[in-house]
């Protein structure tokens, strides 16, 4: 009989299986989720290249080391369980390890989410604060639930025995290239406009919330450039960049599903809506912006941005707990999670500070806990 590989050349081959297939299912998915995935590998790939990375418009070298940072991170945590915990885990069969796809990428995202990005090594806080803890959780098990496979990786290619544990692992590889295969699918229907249905039990006030939160947007982005030509401070200049990417692709997003869901055109907000919008700044703040000396601008900006930003949060949260599309509700949340994480970078929070705040972002409920005079 074909003797077995090394466990570690296994747990490296299983290592680049599984973060590759993460890495493409996070691509084809991430817009059906409300989220940009080239401005996510840009946000990634801040924790290693740090602040310079970030554009207005992720460049392919902030992708690409986005994304080599994300299969780096997904290969070790292979590595550690097959190979590092191997005495425990090698014999598990692809069922069990099934079953343990979801505890390991909840205690490996938590890891990099809680601990090792924001405090050491990294010490970044923009992946926590910018990224609500879900979407971590999500990648990490797209990439565990490829564990299975590593009953079959255990052989060399074409002398792995027709064991039971072999079939399932072989079963479990053609499943995933199956999800793969509907994923993409779904995602390039989506990127023509091609989406699935509204699921909403209030379709009018989703209609009036992605307008509205598109409108906001827009401002949030002319406000944006600003900071990245005026800004003296370069962590704020970094930050102003990062914000037109986010909010310029997320408004792509409602843009195609407004273009899937609905038969007419978005309709353009009234003067009456914009002036009732929460945080929508006035023309003379705008000016205020525009006029600042050099010396100035920082402050003036943090204090707009800042108040922009708590009227978006108490629009997303108003979806978040609404009973809208579900993909609505869910980019909401994502939305108020970046915008509160964004007024803390803005004040230069970091280390426990910043894990602390995101871990509150993530639950508080804004439309209590934030009166109305301080966002208007």
């Amino acid at each position: 009989m074909t003797p077995a590989k090394s466990r570690w050349l296994a747990a490296a081959q299983l290592g680049l299986v599984s973060s590759t297939f993460s890495t493409l299912l996070s691509q084809v998915t991430a817009s059906q989720l409300g989220r940009d995935a080239l401005v996510d590998w840009m946000t990634v790939a801040a924790i290693p290249a740090r602040d310079g990375i970030i554009f207005p418009e992720p460049t392919s070298a902030a992708i690409a080391i986005g994304i080599a940072f994300h299969q780096w991170a997904d290969f070790s945590w292979a590595l550690v369980f097959f190979g590092l915990f191997g005495r425990w885990t090698e014999q598990l069969s692809p069922l069990a390890l099934a079953a343990l796809a979801v505890p390991w990428a909840l205690l490996t995202s938590a890891s990099e989410w809680f601990v090792l990005v924001p405090l050491f090594p990294f010490w970044q806080p923009i992946f926590t604060l910018q990224q609500p803890y879900w979407i971590g959780f999500l990648v990490h098990l797209s990439s565990a639930i490829m564990y299975p496979l590593f009953a079959w990786l255990r052989w060399p290619i074409g002398q792995a025995p027709t064991t039971a544990d072999v079939r399932f692992a072989q079963r479990w590889a053609l499943g995933a290239a199956c999800v793969m295969v509907v994923s993409s699918a779904m995602g390039a229907a989506q990127s023509i406009s091609v989406s699935l249905p509204l699921v909403s039990s209030s379709p009018e006030d989703d209609r009036r919330y992605m307008r509205h939160m598109v409108a906001h947007h827009d401002q949030g982005i002319e406000l944006a450039q600003l900071g990245v030509s005026r800004a003296q401070a370069p962590y704020l200049r970094a930050l102003a960049a990062l914000m037109v990417a986010s909010q310029t692709g997320e408004n792509r997003i409602f843009a195609t599903w407004w273009n899937g869901w609905f038969a007419d055109p978005m309709p353009i907000c009234s003067g009456e809506e914009l002036s009732a919008m929460p945080g929508y700044l006035t023309v003379d703040e705008i000016a205020e912006a525009r006029q600042a000396s050099d010396a100035a601008f920082d402050v003036v900006f943090v204090r707009l941005m800042t108040r922009h930003h708590a009227g978006a949060v108490r629009m997303a949260d108003g979806e978040w707990h609404s009973s809208g599309d579900p993909r609505l509700r869910v980019m909401a949340h994502a939305i108020r999670h970046e915008q509160q994480g964004e007024v803390a970078l803005m004040n230069r929070t970091e280390g426990f500070e910043a894990v602390r705040q995101a871990i509150r972002n993530m639950f508080a409920d804004n439309l209590q806990d934030q009166p109305e005079a301080g966002v208007r």
